[in-house]
């Protein structure tokens, strides 16, 4: 096989569960390479909690550039309840890898993949499939880590730069016109100036995309709109803090964060995770959803396709995606957190032997 026919992915497990879903993800995504006629150069490398915790740093610096050679990352959740910065400061290596590679465009796909799992239904009988948005190295995050103030005060930062709104913005037209070309900004421009100007930069981009529809709300509409009405949504865009509260609010549409895959994508780097966390509470009792990561490499396989022009890569996306869905139909793949008893290994086999099954 062609050096070319063959993607490169660095890989991370994190912490908690993390390895657990890991695994059957990486099943699922060597069964579909073969299908599908491309090769897959899996490397796992080490970050997070545990790592730090067992060799003093949550963030090597051969990781840091195994993710930057790679053409994709696969990582999973980080970050122990019992290990922490000297500083007490939580361990979140995923954040910081936003940071150093600009990752701005951070993906939610939110798809109603288990019907039984929605608690809310539209009475028209539109499904919920909507792709939330979230700016990843600014806004409200800015000042992460930081302790700004007093013994009277604190103060954070809201920080919006005309560079990566611009890039964020681009970004979300972008994606709107892959699906159905409407594009809803969330912002809070009534009362803060750096929304106002977030506003302002996203008006006039959108003047350069006429074919694609726009909409503009204060998060706390959006909030109450997405609980009213989630299935009228195509693409939202926000800024990292509102991003990072709808992203778990629209993920308990759906069912949970066990359903709810993610890409942090910049202009040459991008990481794909499911958005849940370690949940040590459950570790190593062979219980975790899959789901999520599994989601996550055929979100993978979709940017990597559609910047390679490769077909076979776009075709192994979608052929995941369908047999999640009839793997959950058949109540193959419906673990604790979604009212089931499947076990983790058992999701990963019933997911590859859909796969290819029309």
């Amino acid at each position: 096989m062609a050096a070319n026919d063959t993607i490169s992915i660095a890989v991370l497990p994190g912490d908690g569960i993390g390895p657990e879903v890991t695994a059957p993800a990486l099943d699922v995504l060597h069964a579909v390479a073969g299908r599908h006629g491309f090769g897959v150069d899996a490397r796992e490398h080490g970050a997070g909690a545990g790592h730090y915790r067992d060799h003093g740093s949550a963030l090597p610096e051969e990781t840091i550039r195994a993710v930057e050679s790679a053409d994709a990352t696969l990582l999973a959740a980080m970050g122990l309840p019992d290990v922490r910065y000297a500083d007490g400061t939580e361990i979140v290596p995923q954040i910081d890898l936003r940071e150093i590679f600009g990752l701005y465009g951070g993906v939610r796909p939110i798809r109603a993949w288990l019907p039984e799992a929605v608690p809310l239904k539209d009475p028209r009988g539109a499904d919920i499939d909507f792709v939330l948005v979230r700016e990843s190295t600014e806004g409200l995050f800015v000042d992460r880590g930081k302790r700004n103030g007093d013994a009277d005060h604190a103060t954070d930062t809201m920080r919006i730069t005309r560079a990566v709104s611009e890039k964020l913005f681009h970004f979300s037209f972008q994606l709107a016109r892959q699906r159905r070309s409407h594009l809803t900004l969330i912002d809070k421009a009534n009362v803060l100036g750096s929304m106002a100007f977030f506003r302002e930069v996203f008006d006039e981009v959108a003047t350069e995309y006429p074919d694609v529809t726009t909409s503009r709300l204060y998060v706390d509409a959006a909030a109450m709109l997405m609980v009213q009405r989630p299935w009228d949504f195509d693409v939202m865009v926000t800024e990292n803090m509102f991003g990072d509260i709808l992203s778990d609010l629209a993920a308990g549409l759906v069912g949970g964060l066990g359903l709810a895959p993610s890409g942090d994508i910049g202009d040459k780097v991008a990481i794909f995770q499911p958005s849940h966390g370690t949940a040590p509470d459950i570790m190593g009792k062979g219980i975790a959803n899959p789901l999520a990561t599994i989601l996550s490499v055929s979100l993978m396989l979709d940017w990597l396709g559609r910047r390679r022009d490769d077909p076979r890569l776009l075709a192994g996306a979608a052929d995941i995606e369908q047999a999640v869905r009839r793997a959950l139909a058949a109540g193959d793949a419906t673990t604790v957190d979604l009212g089931g008893k499947v076990r983790t290994a058992d999701v990963a086999r019933a997911v590859i032997a859909r796969l290819g099954n029309r």
